[in-house]
């Protein structure tokens, strides 16, 4: 059985976007396309709704670009206590109210038992500084926290 791993929005983003002015985040959307073209293929890969409807906002050609990519993959649903944990999320202020789409891409991966969240948000998700309290709140609330990572920590 192939690992499963939650795409999150900026993985779409980073993929179908032009290239960014900035070296760092133009060498993130490389990465996102070799991840994408050599290793997607060895994980089950799963969305949300909230994936969709993100990647459908913001400039036509390029969320229809986004959407495209995103088009064959599962979404998976959210629950009782996808809500839940992402207001404990939100109550516990690991991620601010502003976030409110980040605090359930994590739940929906924790509650739908996925190995992998996949991330470049090092704002609000793959953060040093709140991964280990995200954790502790998966816990306490009954459910695994997947491992939240961008796509250069899944390349050899």
């Amino acid at each position: 059985m192939k690992p499963r791993i939650y795409v999150e929005t900026t993985i779409p983003s980073y993929l179908t976007a032009r290239p960014h002015p900035l070296i760092r985040i133009a060498a993130n959307q490389q990465t996102t396309r070799e991840w994408w073209d050599k290793k997607r293929n060895e994980f089950e890969l799963f969305i949300s709704d909230f994936v969709f409807d993100e990647a459908a906002a913001g400039d036509e050609i390029f969320a229809q670009k986004r959407l495209a990519v995103i088009a064959d993959i599962p979404s998976l649903e959210v629950t009782e206590e996808v809500d839940e944990l992402a207001a404990r999320f939100l109550e516990k202020g690991l991620i601010p109210a502003t976030a409110e789409l980040d605090a359930f891409h994590v739940a929906i991966a924790a509650v739908h038992t996925m190995d992998f969240l996949l991330t470049w948000n090092c704002k609000h998700i793959n953060n040093v500084s709140i991964i280990r309290r995200i954790e502790r709140v998966c816990a306490e609330s009954g459910f695994a926290c997947p491992v939240i990572c961008s796509p250069d920590e899944l390349l050899p």
